[in-house]
């Protein structure tokens, strides 16, 4: 004969508790990122003109807060392809972030994985609000662009923040105050907001990202 005791009122209302804070924790809490150490030692290989890059992509996609910009560079920094698209998940995940990413590369570029070692270079740039320093955000965005690069046969290039204050390279220290996510985009006549997606640089950007 087996017997069994009903669990109490109160051991029921803490085994609720714990799950519901657990499930609170997994929303609020990011997975799948990058800390700057760990994105320090990924070997990111820098950008000789950072500056010239930002402008060109700037001009091209005029970012304003919570818009992302995915480029492909070649082995001369000169833009290949680009597409910028609007982040409108509220999770903070880098999975989710690495699948959108991918998406938008294969819209725009294709795939370089037939090559033994990667050619062309992945930069991601990020306009949101608040200051330029890293956030777990930011993090995560690390994490989606590393992945996306190799699934992809990209060489996981340059992570860049542009808030109203102006842009920076994070884990490198190098930015600048222009262009910013308040700034007019030069060259391609008035603002739009709708995200802009190219394919081979024209001539025309890539006078404009040599500036």
């Amino acid at each position: 004969m087996t017997f069994g005791f009903a669990p109490s009122s109160a051991a029921s209302l803490s085994a609720s508790s714990m799950r519901s804070t657990k499930s609170a924790d997994s929303v609020d809490r990011p997975t799948r990122m990058l800390e700057p150490t760990e994105w320090a030692a990924a070997g990111i290989p820098l950008l000789r003109n950072p500056r010239a890059v930002v402008s060109g992509l700037h001009t091209r996609h005029r970012p304003r807060p919570r818009t992302a910009v995915v480029a492909v560079l070649d082995t001369e920094e000169r833009l290949r392809a680009s597409a910028s698209f609007e982040r409108r998940d509220s999770a903070v995940d880098g999975w989710t972030f690495r699948n959108t990413l991918l998406s938008q590369l294969r819209r725009v570029i294709p795939h370089d994985l037939r090559r033994r070692t990667p050619v062309r270079t992945a930069v991601l740039l990020y306009c949101r609000e608040g200051e330029t320093r890293w956030t777990q955000e930011d993090g995560a965005w690390m994490w989606g662009l590393r992945d996306a690069c190799t699934l992809h046969g990209l060489r996981c290039g340059a992570y860049i923040t542009m808030t109203h204050d102006g842009w920076q390279v994070l884990g490198e220290g190098r930015g600048g105050r222009r262009p910013s996510a308040g700034s007019v985009a030069e060259g391609l006549g008035e603002e739009t907001s709708a995200p802009r997606a190219g394919g081979a640089a024209t001539e025309m950007l890539r006078r404009a990202a040599a500036r």
